[in-house]
């Protein structure tokens, strides 16, 4: 397969539509996303190359960019410009972060929420959003579960803090912004995605990453660092002293009868949370991914021989890694695991996938 060409478009933030082509657009890290949360990227924009209304296609506060893999015309990362420094030098500074961040400078009002689905209750908390900002369009598939959630406007909670208390949920809905083309290829369209899981989970996905092969390097890390390990776990919630609320006791018994010590972990897992029912989902969850450790697979690997990003696998995708033989696997090693977050440099031609096993 060929290699990753960008085409960078300069775009309208309210419309998502194209301004001007930015061919002398360089960024000076790696193109990144991840699931439920933004991330950002520092570009370089070489003035001489730049065409004349480059000015109004990179204004910070209006404008985003947008990266389309060339090769096979998909778009695969968007990001609001938030920074633009230039003067003498013949180079123009560009930071720019993910349509995620803007849900954090919106709020959702005060909405009482009760007995509907998880992902009517994100609907309802980003349709705010959905006014005066860029042309997201809500794609959420019912969940099955429901749930009361209550917001008040003095809380002065933003509607990404919220959909990521959401997510954070034991149980809890995942979500995402995509790109995608719009209606005669001369904008972008922005997807906010709602699902149970995001992406296609399989025990046979057709992403396969080798080592030795497309894969150049990996890494298992393993940690049971503060904040990362447990197996005990409870989750405080608004209130003082004897009248905080708080969540029952959540321990791995299994593990503990095994006889692994006891690794005790408390926290508050958001501001202003009053319902018992949703502390106790806290502390499931951060038990269901504590109690053995984080276990994380970073990848990195030749991106123009591995399977193509945006193509064959993206967020929430169902990857495979299969290791012939290496130190910290001499015998080898297979894994499928879900993508969490991947980061990519056209430039020196790598793909790094970041993989979380399912606990």
């Amino acid at each position: 397969m060929s290699a990753i060409t960008l085409a960078w478009y300069g775009c309208d933030l309210r419309t998502g539509g194209i301004v001007e082509d930015l061919p002398s657009l360089k960024p000076t890290g790696a193109l990144s996303r991840k699931l439920g949360d933004s991330t950002s990227l520092q570009f370089e924009l070489n003035v001489a190359g730049a065409p004349r209304d480059w000015g109004p296609a990179t204004d910070p506060g209006r404008s985003l960019l947008v990266a389309v893999d060339v090769a096979t015309d998909t778009p695969i990362w968007a990001g609001a410009v938030v920074l633009r420094e230039g003067g003498s030098a013949r180079t123009v500074q560009l930071g720019a972060v993910t349509l995620e961040r803007y849900f954090d400078s919106r709020f959702p009002s005060t909405q009482t929420l009760i007995g509907i689905d998880q992902a009517d209750v994100i609907t309802a908390l980003v349709t705010p959003a959905l006014t005066g900002g860029p042309p997201i369009t809500v794609d959420a598939i019912d969940t099955g579960t429901t749930m009361d959630y209550l917001t008040q406007d003095g809380d002065d909670k933003t509607i990404l803090s919220c959909i990521q208390e959401i997510m954070a949920l034991e149980g809890g809905p995942e979500w995402t912004i995509d790109v995608a083309w719009g209606a005669g290829h001369d904008g972008f369209t922005f997807p906010f995605r709602v699902r149970a899981a995001i992406g296609t989970q399989t025990t046979t996905p057709e992403a396969v990453f080798d080592h030795p092969g497309c894969v150049s390097s990996y890494a298992l890390s393993e940690s049971f660092e503060a904040g990362k390990g447990a197996t005990a776990v409870i989750a405080r919630g608004e209130g003082e002293g004897s009248s905080r609320l708080t969540s029952s006791a959540h321990e791995a018994t299994a593990l503990l009868a095994n006889g692994w010590p006891r690794w005790e972990y408390r926290y508050s897992p958001t501001t202003g949370l009053t319902d018992p029912d949703q502390l106790e989902a806290h502390a499931t969850k951060s038990l269901a991914l504590m109690q053995e450790g984080a276990q994380v697979w970073s990848i990195e690997a030749v991106a123009s021989k591995a399977p193509r990003l945006g193509a064959d696998w993206g967020l929430g995708d169902s990857v495979s890694l299969n290791i012939e033989t290496s130190p910290r696997h001499p015998n080898g090693a297979g894994v499928v695991a879900r993508c969490w977050a991947w980061e990519l440099e056209p430039g020196s031609d790598r793909v790094r996938p970041i993989l979380v096993e399912d606990s």
